[in-house]
Formats: C-alpha cells, sequence, structure tokens
C-alpha cells in the first residue's frame, strides 16, 4: 500500500464531501438537529456525509473496517481501520458559526498512519502519512519554534456534557491562562490539533474526547515535529479520552501546569 498515493484519493474524497457539508451549511434547518444526549447534538447532514465517506472509503481500501462517530459502519477490519468524524463542529454548525471540520484517520493495527483534518469554510486541507510528513493545501507544515509556555497561544475544550471533574478543569484552565498569552476554544477539536501543527497554537489540552476527534489531527501534529500524549504521561491519546499535543518545546511545561491541579484520573 502505497500511503501517499492512498492519503492523496482520501483527501479527494473529504474535500468532497466537505463540499456537500458546505453546501447544507448555507440553507440549515435548525429545527432537523437531533440530541444523541444531553447538549450532543447531530444533524442529518452528520449523517449523510458519513455515510459519504463510508462508501467511497470502502473502494480506496476494500479491507478496512470503521470506527464511525455517527455508527454508519463500525465493522472492524482485521488490521485497517478508517477513524472517522463527518463533521467535528457540530454545535458550531448548528448555530452558523463557521469553524467545523471533516476528520479522517486509517489506523494499523494500533497506530495511526495516515490523518487528514479539512478546515472547510476556509478550505484548508491538512493531512500527514507516518514518515511522510504533514502539509496543508500541498505547502509543507512545522509545529512553532516557541520555546516558553509565556511565548504560547494554547488551545482547549469546555467540558460541555460530563460536569464532575469542571472544577479541576477550571483550576487547570486558570493556569494557563496566566503562564501564557492567552487560551482558545474553537469547538473542533480537530482544528485544535491541526492549528498546533501549523504553528497557530503552541499547545493543546481536552478531556472526555473520543478517537474520531483526535486520530486525525494527532498524526498531522507528530509528522509536523510536535508531540502529543496523555495528560500527564505518554500512552494511548487515540482512546484513552485525554489529550495534550504542542510543538514539543513547552510539552513538559504542559504537564507540569496540569499536575498542579488534576489529581484525578478521567472516571
Amino acid at each position: 500500500m502505497n500511503l501517499q498515493q492512498l492519503c492523496q484519493n482520501a483527501n479527494v474524497i473529504v474535500r468532497r464531501v466537505g463540499a456537500f457539508i458546505k453546501h447544507e451549511a448555507e440553507n440549515f434547518d435548525k429545527s432537523r438537529v437531533e440530541m444523541k444526549g444531553f447538549n450532543n447534538l447531530v444533524s442529518y447532514v452528520d449523517k449523510e456525509a458519513e455515510q459519504q465517506l463510508v462508501d467511497a472509503l470502502r473502494t480506496l481500501l476494500p479491507e478496512a473496517g470503521f470506527i464511525t462517530e455517527e455508527e454508519t459502519d463500525n465493522t472492524r477490519g482485521e488490521r485497517f481501520n478508517w477513524i472517522i468524524d463527518p463533521l467535528d463542529g457540530t454545535t458550531n454548525f448548528t448555530h452558523g458559526l463557521p469553524l467545523f471540520s471533516v476528520s479522517v484517520a486509517l489506523l494499523d493495527d494500533d497506530e495511526v498512519v495516515l490523518g487528514i483534518v479539512y478546515e472547510i469554510n476556509k478550505d484548508e486541507c491538512f493531512y500527514a502519512t507516518k514518515g511522510g510528513g504533514a502539509f496543508l493545501n500541498d505547502n509543507p507544515i512545522k509545529v512553532s519554534p516557541a520555546e516558553g509556555l509565556k511565548d504560547s497561544l494554547i488551545a482547549t475544550g469546555f467540558p460541555y456534557y460530563e460536569f464532575g471533574l469542571t472544577q479541576q478543569y477550571l483550576q487547570v484552565l486558570g493556569s494557563f491562562m496566566a503562564k501564557s498569552h492567552g487560551v482558545r476554544r474553537l469547538g473542533s477539536a480537530a482544528l485544535d490539533l491541526a492549528y498546533v501543527a501549523a504553528g497557530r497554537f503552541e499547545g493543546f489540552f481536552e478531556f472526555n474526547l473520543n478517537a474520531w476527534d483526535v486520530a486525525g489531527g494527532a498524526i498531522i501534529v507528530q509528522e509536523a515535529g510536535g508531540r502529543v500524549s496523555k495528560f500527564m504521561e505518554d500512552g494511548d491519546y487515540i482512546f484513552g479520552r485525554e489529550i495534550v499535543a504542542s510543538n514539543g518545546n513547552i510539552h513538559q511545561e504542559m504537564f507540569d501546569t496540569i499536575a498542579e491541579h488534576w489529581k484525578e484520573p478521567l472516571p
């Protein structure tokens, strides 16, 4: 399997699905929003976009299975599995806020080897393959060279349905606010990671995430020269529900800042 060619072909598919999402956004009917759970929104756009991705990606790699947010197809492959978030930032989308993306990754056994994050409204396609570098619209990208947290802009995501660890999180957030240039919350973890890879953010942290939120962006960060881990240690950040990504230079400072207040593991 030629990963680079596979990635290019997958990029075409992701862009095509992104065009569908953008078209639907222009006349979106909020009455068609559904609730998967408290503050957990989904629409026909998420579902149709996921179906389009599954159908098209299956033709690229017939032996691959799928791990999908909307459960269009969750048949696992023996070796390869596509991890798909068809619309990362659904709440932004339904409110007309133009910050949402498509995220696709390919898992080879336990390792992500390909990632794509497509920022639909700016037509920015971030992508990477294992050992092949990271790119934005065919131009190589690298993480920020900033040396310290004091020179960094940090991204995060706020709790929106699981509030048991809110106080710990707010304490961590306060420390990052005091130690950095500021903290931003875009509402799309996939974009947060892509922006770390492109040097727009120096770091990102969030908990209560799923594999489809982070898999595509994580490999892009790594191939751009950054580092990805769990909150205070290396480990399974794809399925571990917590993630820290950085330019590498500030990673230990991020560890230390989180460790000041984050005393309990995720339930």
